[in-house]
């Protein structure tokens, strides 16, 4: 799966913010932590759920369960607006 290029991540230092563009079907900001914005780095490479809790597992001191369950949630939010292929 990869990030649409219908979507624009931008980063303030504090939270990450995806914006939609004229061309997606979903119209609006999403906005979320730095996990998002880590979620989001990743997905501009195409890449799978498992790999990105692997890489994610070596970035934070988190629970794998928690990594996990956080990266599915992202991901099927994602797919809920169309913001990822795959």
């Amino acid at each position: 799966m990869k990030l649409r290029k219908d979507f624009i991540v931008h980063d303030t230092g504090k939270e990450t913010m995806l914006v939609a563009t004229g061309k997606a079907k979903f119209s609006g900001i999403v906005k979320g932590n730095k996990m998002l914005g880590n979620v989001l780095e990743l997905l501009k490479n195409d890449t799978t759920e498992a790999q990105m809790v692997k890489t994610l597992r070596e970035q934070y001191d988190a629970p794998q369960g928690k990594i996990e369950a956080d990266v599915h949630r992202v991901v099927t939010e994602l797919k809920k607006i169309g913001a990822i292929d795959g």
